[in-house]
């Protein structure tokens, strides 16, 4: 796994040696690590541009098994993802990756704005929930947050 946010896939097993997990955490230990996902390569390096000032990016993926698989081997502070990608959607792979003992906070971005995807996703508790065309207004203040240990949901879901 490459701590550029560049990186575009699934991490090999050389990539996430325990040396080189242990070598990227000192680096980033003083931003909050966060994997993003989303299955449109044009978002996920929009996702990644609107993250990287303030937050280290260790993993940028484009389904949900990666997502699983990152977050084991990188142990993140956050996730950023899309609900709906291939393989796994957004909602299940939080689920598993939650399910396995990892306290990880996420935010959900997404074009849905179905109630019912709003509820899913909050019944993890204390994420976030981003509206794609909101993307640039709610964002970073989504992350922040859930990084606090609060929900956020973007208004126009409410309204």
């Amino acid at each position: 796994m490459s701590v550029s946010p560049a990186f575009h896939g699934k991490p090999s097993p050389a990539d996430c040696s325990a040396d080189t997990h242990r070598d990227r955490q000192r680096v980033v230990s003083d931003r909050p690590r966060v994997v993003v996902a989303d299955d449109h390569h044009a978002m996920l390096d929009t996702l990644v541009q609107m993250l990287t000032n303030e937050f280290a990016v260790v993993a940028a993926v484009s389904d949900g098994l990666s997502v699983v698989t990152a977050a084991a081997e990188l142990e993140p502070d956050l996730l950023v993802l899309d609900i709906a990608m291939p393989g796994l959607n957004g909602i299940a792979a939080a689920t598993r990756v939650r399910k396995s003992g990892s306290s990880v906070k996420v935010v959900f971005v997404t074009n849905l704005r179905d109630r019912e995807f709003v509820q899913e996703s909050l019944a993890l508790g204390q994420v976030g929930f981003v509206v794609k065309s909101r993307l640039v207004a709610d964002l970073l203040p989504a992350v922040r947050s859930v990084l606090a240990g609060q929900s956020f949901v973007s208004n126009s879901v409410i309204h």
